[in-house]
């Protein structure tokens, strides 16, 4: 999503206040996620041990966000990974949750492209960069398909629709799955 390959660097020092190494500024949870929503990788290491935090803190950024009444995730999804942290299905779990929201992203550019090939819908990208933190979070960075793929051919819409329609067939499945793993 961004333009930059390399991850911003941020450092913890040991008082916990967090540094952005490009700007030599110390910077908040809120700022980070803004560097996320706006498409920049985000890489947390901790100054003195060198360990990687960055799950630590997705994690924390999106709990402050739930805390403050911006739920995204309903109750039955949270309690699903509690229980996925206590049960032998961790294995699948991030497997299942990296398909659904590839699934969600690619039914999203579908439609983008259907309204009009490069237009922008406001706030969607920073619902990509979130949907993207949270699967990094969720799955420890595991791959992630990154940027709209372009289609200008509009004889193309029906099969779209269909493509859609399948896809909502597949998480549909996926969820009835998971839901069996209780």
């Amino acid at each position: 999503m961004g333009e930059d390959k390399k991850p911003l660097l941020i450092k913890r020092y040991a008082s916990r206040r967090l540094y952005n190494t490009e700007t030599s500024d110390y910077v908040t949870l809120e700022d980070i996620a803004g560097f996320i929503r706006s498409g920049r990788e985000v890489q947390i290491v901790d100054l003195k041990s060198g360990d990687d935090l960055t799950r630590q803190y997705l994690l924390q950024i999106i709990a402050e966000h739930e805390s403050r009444g911006e739920n995204v995730l309903p109750l039955n999804v949270l309690n699903d990974l509690v229980r996925a942290y206590t049960t032998q299905a961790t294995s699948m779990v991030p497997q299942f949750l990296q398909t659904s929201f590839d699934m969600l992203r690619e039914g999203q550019e579908k439609v983008m492209e259907s309204m009009g090939g490069g237009m922008k819908m406001p706030g969607l990208e920073a619902m990509q960069a979130q949907q993207e933190a949270f699967m990094k979070a969720m799955t420890g960075g595991m791959g992630w398909p990154s940027g709209p793929a372009q289609s200008a051919d509009d004889t193309r819409e029906s099969a779209e629709g269909e493509e859609l329609d399948d896809i909502k067939k597949q998480l549909a499945e996926l969820q009835e799955k998971l839901s069996k793993l209780k």
